[in-house]
């Protein structure tokens, strides 16, 4: 079996993906971690790890070994908790992943305050709007929303929000308000794509062919068209609230109920929890609440939260 100290030092070079930072990170020199890596990489008989004058990057092999090395390195330090004096600290780092418009209103300020609660962390925040691989990519948690496809993982359902027709005060003023979904068709609707799918919208019982001057896969871009007058956007509440709080955005359709989205922390299945994840996923259940914080100053009538 490789040196477990081979095994830290190749982690840490690939997460930081710098020989200099692990080694810093590890208070060794920079040769040491070097040579760490080497004695790993001579111990498999494969290379992990491509070296060039000014970036390093994972081979295949590497890639799959950092996936396992992780979980080993994860498993130790559960172990270590699990036999330790019951008060886990939160520690190590933490590897998160979410969409990118939600994450930067919503989660991002989460964790720069579990990171202040918790001074021995070291958190990894990747935003992007692709259904990641938690264990191949190596991620502790993931937060999805909506709904969610069939898989090992573990779902905790965090709150749930709900889809919102709104257009800005002028267009309204200059096409009228929308009574019904049909008369949706002889407006100016601002669609949602996600990947080949294309803008229609989807709701729980029905799909409505809309037309109108934009779509997107970004749902910013949404919001931002809608607040100029271009048309009316179907988007989710915490995309919308600060816009509608703040007069920029009328709800429309209010009295028909409205498709809720769930939103969901994942992750990997295992015995014993580490307490970074646990205790990060209680933060952001707390934080959110049901109905959902960023809807509870918007003036919507209640919605159960089944």
């Amino acid at each position: 079996m490789p040196p477990l100290e081979s095994i830290v030092a190749f982690v840490r070079v690939a997460e930081l993906k710098s020989y200099t930072r692990a080694a810093e990170a590890l208070s060794l020199s920079r040769t040491r971690i070097s040579r760490l890596v080497m004695t790993l990489e001579d111990s498999l008989g494969v290379r992990l790890i491509q070296r060039t004058t000014r970036r390093l990057h994972l081979t295949a092999e590497g890639e799959r070994y950092l996936a396992h090395a992780q979980s080993i390195l994860q498993a130790l330090d559960e172990a270590a908790a699990d036999v330790g004096s019951g008060l886990t600290e939160v520690r190590g780092c933490l590897r998160i992943n979410g969409p990118m418009s939600f994450g930067v209103r919503h989660l991002s300020p989460l964790v720069a305050r579990f990171m202040a609660e918790h001074p021995s962390l070291e958190v990894r925040l990747d935003l992007n709007d692709r259904r990641v691989d938690l264990l191949e990519e190596g991620y502790d948690v993931a937060i999805r929303i909506g709904s969610l496809p069939d898989s090992s993982l573990i779902a905790r359902r965090l709150t749930r929000c709900r889809m919102l027709f709104c257009a800005s005060p002028d267009y309204l003023a200059r096409y009228g308000t929308p009574a019904t979904l049909e008369e949706l068709k002889q407006h100016h609707c601002l669609r949602y794509r996600s990947g080949p799918a294309n803008g229609d919208w989807r709701f729980d019982n029905m799909t409505l062919a809309v037309q109108g001057p934009l779509e997107s896969n970004n749902g910013d871009v949404l919001t931002h068209a809608a607040e100029a007058g271009l048309g009316i956007a179907h988007q989710p509440s915490f995309l919308v609230a600060e816009s509608i709080i703040q007069g920029r955005l009328v709800p429309v359709l209010a009295h028909i109920a409205p498709r809720m989205l769930d939103i969901h922390a994942l992750y990997p299945a295992r015995h014993f929890l580490p307490a970074k994840v646990e205790r990060f996923i209680e933060l952001l259940a707390d934080a959110w609440g049901s109905p959902p914080l960023w809807e509870r100053d918007m003036g919507l009538s209640p919605i159960a939260q089944q």
